[in-house]
C-alpha cells in the first residue's frame, strides 16, 4: 500500500501496533472495534454524538509476530477516533469529523463486503477455489484467465443491466456463468446475424435473473470447516512441500 490509501479490514486488525505501523507509512485506517476493546465516549475531545478523539497507550505486551526491537521502536502513544452508527463501533485515523462525517465512513465499509461477495464469486462459482496448476508461472495464468473471464462476465452483466434498465448489483453472477456456459455451447457455429441475435438473447436472460438488494447476513465468530477433498494442513507449507 502507498501513501493515502485508505486499509479497511475486520475487527481482528485493530490493534495498536498495526495501527501504529500503518500511521509511520501515511496509511489511514477504517476498523471496527476490537471487541475487547471497551469504548467510552466521554473521555477525552469529544467531537460529536458518540464520536471522539483518544490516545492509545503502547500495551506492555508485544505482538507474536513482531520483534522486541521492531515493538520498542514504536510510539508510546497514537491518536484516533472512535465513533458509532446504528449501534456499531468503528475506529478510523481521519480524525477531520467535518472532512470525514462518520456516517459516510460506515457507510463506506459496508461497501466492503462485495468485495468479499465478488472473491466468493470467484473462487467458488468460477471454480478457482482449488488451484491445478503446480509451476509459479502457471498458478499466475491461471489466476489471471479466471479474473479475465470474471471481467468479461462482470461486462456483460452491466451492458444486460444497462439495455433493461437494471442494476447490475441486482443480477445473480451465478446464473450468469451458468448462462454463458450453456450459451457458449450453442454459439460455436453461429455467425453474423445469428450470433448478435443469440447474444441479445444471453443478456435478455441474464437480466432476469435479479436478486433483490440483499442485507448482509449476521456472522458470528465460530470456527468453520467446510468439507474439502484434501487433509488439513498440519505442518508449515515449506517443510510439506519438502516431504513430497
Amino acid at each position: 500500500m502507498s501513501a493515502g490509501d485508505l486499509l479497511m479490514a475486520d475487527r481482528y486488525c485493530c490493534t495498536f501496533a498495526i495501527i501504529a505501523l500503518l500511521q509511520a507509512r501515511e496509511i489511514p485506517v477504517l476498523f471496527p472495534i476490537h471487541a475487547r476493546k471497551k469504548v467510552d465516549f466521554s473521555l477525552d475531545v469529544r467531537l460529536g454524538g458518540r464520536d471522539h478523539l483518544i490516545d492509545w497507550t503502547k500495551p506492555k505486551r508485544k505482538p507474536v509476530w513482531m520483534s522486541k526491537q521492531d515493538y520498542s521502536d514504536l510510539p508510546e502513544s497514537i491518536t484516533v477516533r472512535e465513533f458509532a452508527v446504528n449501534g456499531r463501533i468503528y475506529l478510523t485515523t481521519l480524525l477531520n469529523a467535518k472532512g470525514f462525517h462518520k456516517q459516510e465512513l460506515a457507510m463506506l465499509y459496508k461497501q466492503r463486503w462485495k468485495i468479499a461477495l465478488d472473491f466468493r464469486s470467484i473462487k467458488t462459482n468460477m471454480g478457482m477455489e482449488i488451484l491445478r496448476c503446480k509451476k509459479p508461472d502457471m498458478v499466475s495464468k491461471e489466476i489471471a484467465i479466471h479474473l479475465l473471464a470474471y471481467n468479461i462476465i462482470r461486462g456483460n452483466l452491466a451492458q444486460a443491466a444497462s439495455l433493461h434498465e437494471k442494476i447490475p448489483r441486482q443480477l445473480s453472477f451465478r446464473s450468469a456463468v451458468q448462462l454463458v456456459i450453456q450459451a457458449a455451447k450453442q454459439m460455436v457455429g453461429l455467425t453474423g446475424n445469428q450470433l448478435i441475435s443469440a447474444l441479445r438473447e444471453l443478456l435478455k436472460a441474464m437480466a432476469s435473473t435479479a436478486i433483490g438488494k440483499q442485507k448482509r447476513k449476521s456472522q458470528p465468530r465460530a470456527v468453520k470447516r467446510r468439507p474439502k477433498p484434501f487433509p488439513l494442513l498440519m505442518v508449515p507449507r515449506n517443510e510439506a512441500c519438502l516431504s513430497l
